[in-house]
């Protein structure tokens, strides 16, 4: 590995990997991982980058983490089981989530960056942390720490 792998190429090499290791579970997960992923190199004719892989990633997360509390609900602890298991083997893919310190440095960056002065602007910089805290951080809170940000700049 001469250049730094992109995260598709990680997942299809691991795919390999897990293949001759016979894994047939995690295998099954990489299997479903990569389908995804080649969903969208078909949808938009071009090779995903990291930011839509890890979008994808999330969205499976999400669903996992979803059935996991349905089968737990209903006692399907066999059901419950195998979700936890996906959600190990999907969350190997994604970055270390950023902390409250690193999340708001990343804020101020853009807000200075795109010259925001008002809640108006806030969709400038929303588009320049989509990009740069794709899959680390939960955007629900950084919209929530952008009002906050912009609100203080304004007042």
């Amino acid at each position: 590995m001469t250049e730094k792998q992109t995260l598709r190429e990680r997942i299809l090499a691991d795919t390999r990997e897990v293949m001759r290791a016979r894994d047939k579970d995690r295998l099954a997960v990489l299997r479903m991982v990569t389908a995804a992923v080649k969903q969208i190199e078909v949808d938009t004719r071009q090779v995903p980058g990291d930011p839509e892989v890890l979008v994808v990633l999330g969205k499976m997360l999400k669903q996992r983490r979803d059935s996991l509390e349905q089968f737990q609900k209903a006692g399907r602890d066999d059901l419950a089981k195998q979700e936890s298991f996906e959600i190990e083997v999907i969350e190997a893919y994604m970055p270390t989530a950023l902390d409250d310190a690193e999340i708001d440095q990343a804020i101020a960056a853009a807000v200075a960056e795109s010259g925001a002065a008002s809640m108006r602007d806030m969709g400038k910089v929303m588009g320049l942390l989509k990009s740069r805290l794709a899959g680390r951080a939960d955007f629900g809170q950084v919209s929530g720490r952008v009002k906050q940000q912009l609100s203080k700049l304004a007042g």
